[in-house]
């Protein structure tokens, strides 16, 4: 065992000591997860019944932010931030509601708004990065990144809270989708699974510059597409086909495909078998 006057117990004694007292990372998490249950009680195991029911929880919620945000730097007192952001839970909820009807009216499985509120996991991305994003705006350390990589573990979609992104943003599947930090995405954007947007070059000196592209509006990028660059604009009602490798900006009502060369045999033809091992 390590004796208390070992080198290395003394460093990371002293470690910890320099070590800020850790975020309720856990609390903002479950907090959140509150909040999109009061916001769309298709998500409640308990919905609520009347009015006032509604109106204390949504009380309690704001004294439990206020609490939280008493943890965290922030350039304004906790309070005020609190209010602010509850304040713009009916912009948010609308915002939600035009999400979740992009998702349903471009997805031929879906059986209803219920259905994509309650069980997808592109709407619930969706909202937690609008949550997160909100939090970003107002200048709040840490936590919008806590949000983001929360709903990154449960759904496989990896949005960062800085992204900009407009409304009815339909996510169909997602597992796999990367945005970008300062990405910007216009309204009626429809992406599926795999999807990257990223930035040329992982340098960091370019912190705090545009790194990740511009989607215009009623883009639809499909399946394995990456797209890399602050200068790359995809142009409105463009399509971005499947395993697309773009770095460029394309105009307008473009349509961008990957050619594969795709060689097909009989089982039959005596040549060479290929044989996989997995």
């Amino acid at each position: 065992m390590f004796s208390a006057n070992h080198p290395f117990i003394q460093a990371l004694t002293q470690a910890h000591a320099h070590t800020a007292v850790p975020l309720p990372a856990e609390d903002f998490c479950q907090l959140a997860e509150h909040l999109l249950q009061v916001l769309f009680p298709e998500r409640s195991a308990r919905p609520l019944r009347n009015p006032d029911a509604v109106a204390a929880t949504l009380d309690q919620l704001q004294n439990d932010l206020t609490t939280l945000l008493r943890a965290v730097p922030t350039p304004e007192p906790a309070a005020e931030l609190a209010g602010s952001l509850m304040n713009s839970l009916p912009a948010l909820r609308a915002m939600l509601l035009q999400d979740a009807a992009a998702i349903l009216a471009a997805d031929p499985a879906a059986q209803g708004l219920a259905e994509v509120v309650a069980t997808y996991p592109g709407f619930y991305a969706i909202a937690m990065h609008r949550f997160a994003h909100g939090l970003h705006q107002r200048g709040i350390a840490r936590v919008p990144r806590i949000l983001s990589e929360y709903a990154h573990q449960r759904t496989g979609i990896d949005i960062h809270p800085g992204a900009r992104i407009g409304p009815s943003f339909c996510i169909d599947h997602g597992t796999g989708l990367v945005i970008g930090e300062t990405c910007v995405i216009g309204s009626g954007v429809k992406i599926f699974q795999g999807v990257t947007l990223g930035a040329l070059s992982v340098a960091k000196q370019l912190q705090g510059i545009k790194r990740h592209p511009t989607i215009e509006d009623d883009v639809v990028i499909y399946a394995g597409a990456t797209i890399l660059g602050g200068n790359t604009t995809v142009g409105s009602h463009s399509i971005i086909g499947g395993n697309v490798w773009l770095t460029e900006s394309v105009p307008s009502h473009s349509r961008v495909y990957h050619r594969a060369h795709i060689h097909v045999t009989r089982s039959q033809d005596p040549a060479e078998d290929i044989t996989f091992s997995i």
